[in-house]
């Protein structure tokens, strides 16, 4: 099949041979390949500036990154077979990895699919599209993921913010199926109730779930607080061998996922639930003189543009300090950022100033990231967003 031609500038064709996806708008000739001769979701044949083809991208001629790879083969057939290949080949990626049907199925530039996310939790599937060019591709998504998973429900989880950047719809839908009253998911060998069709992002954070594990065999005995915890998945592995763990969260609506998961694993007399803003939490906290043994704090993104840096990294070095404040001699602090503009580099540097701040020496234990369900594209540093690090603190010796 032919079609369109988009040209890049002279040398503006390395990223792409080295991996990456992304064509930002600058990056390409408009004397050659105007953009404004391009409709929305289209495919096009990228070409450098000699002429050779790199692949073929869907377009958005309205946006920054106005092309995104699909292909390396300029002759490909963008049509049903291809996604099936690329569906099958990350559930086989994934059914390698785990041994229970709940985990992000697709990650967008990482399955080689931008713009599309999925979530499986058991039969029922979270699909969140992000661009105009995965949108043009919906019928055909929906057709591919029913055949290949045959779900028993599909929940088009239209809400993000990329989205509305990108002119799209943001009423969430359901494509096919009927979603259960309660859903449940299985992690870390505990059942949790969560909400696709209110919850954040696709319903549920798989991310983290190594690092929830891992804090799991380390909390006996300890009286554990859970900072931003949304409904409890790294409150209630902790509880199985901690003293007590409170979960403290904005949502009401979260924390009362989080109780009823917890009164299903018979946890519910180990853990507390706390409807504040952590800020204020934290303050109150300290006002009293309360302290913990160990302490979860996984905020969301405060960093969601560069613009923002400077003021995200105030938040994550208050939040950081205010807990180091709160957290016994010889504690725990996990700190974790999903914010890509804030690097493990800064959120390490958060860390090491903190500690000096309150006179608390800081060693850090253990690092996390993303589980293998969130694969990093080696060549795509945007794919490498979550970080984690484990501290055991002391008194300055």
């Amino acid at each position: 099949m032919a079609y369109s031609e988009l040209f890049l500038k002279k040398n503006e064709d390395r990223r792409l041979r080295q991996g990456h996806l992304w064509i930002f708008s600058n990056e390409v000739d408009v004397q050659r390949s105007p953009l404004t001769n391009f409709t929305v979701g289209e495919i096009v044949t990228v070409k450098d500036s000699g002429g050779q083809a790199l692949g073929l991208a869907y377009i958005n001629p309205n946006m920054l990154i106005c092309a995104r790879l699909l292909s390396r083969k300029p002759n490909a057939n963008i049509g049903e077979n291809f996604f099936k290949q690329r569906v099958e080949r990350a559930l086989y990626l994934r059914e390698r990895l785990f041994d229970r049907p709940y985990y992000r199925l697709i990650f967008a530039e990482s399955d080689g699919l931008p713009g599309l996310v999925v979530d499986r939790f058991g039969d029922v599937l979270s699909v969140q599209i992000s661009t105009q060019g995965m949108e043009q591709q919906k019928s055909v998504l929906i057709k591919v993921l029913s055949e290949v998973l045959q779900p028993k429900a599909i929940w088009l989880k239209n809400d993000s913010a990329q989205r509305q950047v990108e002119a799209l719809s943001s009423e969430s839908e359901l494509a096919f199926g009927e979603i259960p009253k309660q859903l449940l998911i299985e992690e870390n060998g505990l059942q949790f109730v969560t909400d696709i069709t209110q919850g954040q992002k696709t319903g549920w954070f798989y991310d983290h779930r190594m690092s929830r594990g891992q804090l799991a065999k380390w909390t006996q005995g300890l009286k554990v607080l859970d900072l931003f915890s949304y409904a409890g998945a790294w409150g209630m592995p902790a509880a199985v061998n901690a003293e007590s763990v409170v979960c403290v969260d904005s949502s009401a609506t979260a924390l009362e996922w989080a109780a009823e998961s917890a009164r299903m694993n018979k946890l519910d007399h180990k853990m507390q639930f706390v409807k504040s803003d952590v800020f204020d939490f934290l303050k109150q906290m300290r006002d009293d003189n309360q302290r913990f043994d160990a302490i979860v704090l996984d905020p969301p993104a405060l960093i969601n543009r560069k613009k923002d840096f400077k003021t995200g990294f105030e938040a994550y070095r208050r939040l950081n300090q205010m807990a180091l404040q709160i957290l016994n001699v010889g504690g725990m602090l996990v700190s974790a950022s999903c914010s890509h503009h804030l690097s493990r580099e800064n959120l390490h540097e958060i860390l090491r100033a903190s500690s000096r701040h309150v006179d608390r020496d800081l060693l850090i234990i253990g690092t996390g990231g993303q589980g293998p369900d969130h694969p990093v594209h080696p060549a795509i540093p945007e794919t490498d967003y979550l970080k984690t690090f484990f501290c055991s603190v002391s008194s300055r010796g």
